[in-house]
């Protein structure tokens, strides 16, 4: 077999430039970094959770006391009133006497956060208005009887 140098330089590939695979894991590790970073970023100032500090049954409804003031999604469902909070705390129950009636209200944690609910025999309203009061944020709920 007879071999030149000339046919071995032109089946030969020509060595390749290793700048644009740099260039490449350069900017990726970037992205990656930036990325990383804005989550410990937005780790670090996320604000705490609210949090329920305690519930004071009162004439006619609940105080509700928080550290500061939560967010409030409410309801009337047949009569029956429900209150969502994002809020976390703990979960409690009692009962309290409306116009006469016997009124059951009860605080449970759900994965959105804290349900109020209120219940008795007759169709319930209810009224809430808040306000902060000694650095936290007081919750005041009236219940009365619909109609």
């Amino acid at each position: 077999m007879r071999v030149t140098e000339a046919e071995n330089d032109r089946h030969s590939t020509a060595p390749r430039d290793p700048l644009p695979r740099l260039r490449r894991r350069f900017f990726g590790s970037l992205v990656l970094l930036g990325l990383l970073f804005g989550s410990l970023l937005g780790h670090m100032f996320r604000p705490d959770p609210v949090q329920l500090l305690r519930v004071e049954p009162v004439a006619g409804g609940l105080q509700l006391w928080f550290d500061r003031e939560p967010e409030l999604y409410s309801q009337d469902v047949e009569g029956a009133v429900g209150m969502l909070f994002q809020a976390q705390g703990n979960a409690g129950a009692g009962r309290l006497h409306v116009a006469g009636t016997r009124t059951g209200w009860r605080v449970q944690t759900t994965e959105k956060g804290l349900l109020l609910h209120f219940v008795a025999t007759r169709p319930l309203a209810a009224e809430w208005d808040g306000e902060k009061f000694d650095g936290n944020w007081r919750l005041n709920v009236r219940v009365r009887p619909r109609g």
